[in-house]
């Protein structure tokens, strides 16, 4: 079993939730793992600089709130907006909370590029100035702000951290039913296939370590979407990171439109099923190429 996965069920334990709508398993037992091989970082290590990532197209009217609750939130953390040149205004918006506090900062953008390649770019950035943690946030307040400081206090002990929806103790407000019945079906499919413990890979509140970035390596990831949050997370796991998952209560937006779209969803279909099946097909490559035992008889 690779040492990621038990990393995270020695979590699930310290941290008294377990596993949520997704399925359920007794509690385990372990002591904490310790994984100390090169580009990961160990417990002691320290979070000094937190960097909080919100991309944005459109959301002129949710950006200076977020903003605010953000820094309310994380007084020492500062944010980096990446804005894809907003027809509403949004980056002139971003550039007034630039020149009114120096702890926040915006990249502008020259179209609309996706919000993994939005991502790379703020992580690429954060890299560079020498940030040791970053989050991934929404705009639409959808990621409350006001959790972030127990997805922070998890980094101690992990690599990577979501803020999961479905897990015990997790939960979500405003979402109509079937939409909740699309996301809990798209994180089974996600876990059956891929073969890992994470019961919301989909999740887009999360927070990486820098020297976790620097180990799963950002030049070849090209997905866009919620596959994004998959791929990095399958990425995370296959490399023995720690991954986490601390419950959060994600709030559906009240003001502007959501991003989903039908491309994204059909990426991410084809996508997770192209992994799942490569994962499956190297599952059975390993066991076929195993040295038969024989036993006396």
């Amino acid at each position: 079993m690779p040492r990621g996965w038990r990393s995270w069920h020695s979590w699930h334990l310290v941290c008294g939730f377990g596993v949520g709508p997704l399925g359920s398993s007794a509690p385990r037992t372990d002591p904490p793992h310790r994984l100390n091989h090169e580009g990961i970082a160990s417990l002691s290590d320290q979070i000094e600089r937190v960097l909080v990532c919100i991309p944005t197209y459109n959301e002129r009217e949710n950006l200076p709130r977020i903003v605010e609750r953000v820094r309310a939130a994380v007084p020492s953390a500062d944010v980096l907006v990446l804005d894809d040149n907003s027809p509403d205004g949004t980056g002139q918006i971003a550039d007034e909370l630039v020149a009114a506090d120096p702890q926040v900062h915006v990249l502008h953008r020259p179209g609309k590029q996706g919000l993994g390649n939005a991502y790379l770019a703020g992580f690429a950035w954060a890299l560079e100035e020498g940030y040791g943690a970053i989050v991934e946030m929404d705009a639409d307040g959808s990621h409350q702000p006001e959790q972030l400081p127990a997805l922070l206090d998890a980094l101690h002990d992990a690599d990577l951290v979501i803020g999961a929806r479905w897990v015990r103790g997790g939960s979500v407000v405003n979402w109509p039913l079937h939409r909740k019945a699309l996301s809990v079906g798209a994180n089974i499919y996600t876990r059956a296939l891929l073969g890992m413990p994470v019961h919301d890979a989909t999740a887009g509140y999360r927070v990486y370590r820098a020297s976790a970035l620097r180990t799963i390596g950002l030049d070849h990831v090209a997905s866009q979407g919620y596959c994004f949050q998959v791929d990095l997370t399958q990425r995370a796991v296959r490399l023995g990171l720690r991954v986490v998952e601390v419950p959060i209560t994600f709030v559906e937006r009240e003001i502007g439109d959501s991003k989903m779209s039908g491309d994204i969803m059909r990426e991410s279909l084809q996508k997770i099923t192209a992994w799942g099946l490569s994962h499956r097909a190297d599952q059975v490559r390993r066991l076929g190429s195993r040295e038969p035992t024989w036993h006396r008889l």
